[in-house]
């Protein structure tokens, strides 16, 4: 699980800083804040899954309901997060990066393993 989510956070970088070069700051800006808002509750949901399964018994499939509900909860704030305080925000730019370090585990699926 670390791998997926440290390929989206990779992602998210790759694609801020391609939208930098092709465009301007508050476009990368926008496309980094997009990738961010995808990433970050990932990475709690990976966390709080390797945590639930490291208990004693094993984990709970309940836990994984309850730790997706949160993730998508805390996507919603954070994109409402992004709203609010920053008023630039590039609408193309960060949903292409949210779509894209959403879908960026394909990646890992189509990859050799050695």
């Amino acid at each position: 699980m670390a791998r997926i989510v440290l390929l989206q956070m990779v992602a998210a970088l790759v694609v801020a800083l391609v939208a930098g070069v092709f465009g301007t700051i508050s476009l990368a800006f926008s496309a980094l804040l997009g990738g961010l808002c995808c990433a970050i509750p990932n990475a709690f949901f990976a966390l709080r899954l390797t945590m639930s399964a490291r208990k004693p018994g094993g984990a709970n499939p309940m836990s994984f309901f309850i730790g997706e509900f949160i993730k998508i909860g805390l996507t919603i704030a954070l994109m409402g997060a992004v709203v609010t305080l920053y008023h630039d925000v590039n609408w193309p730019a960060f949903l292409i990066a949210f779509i894209v370090v959403l879908k960026s585990y394909f990646i890992l699926l189509f990859r050799q393993r050695p």
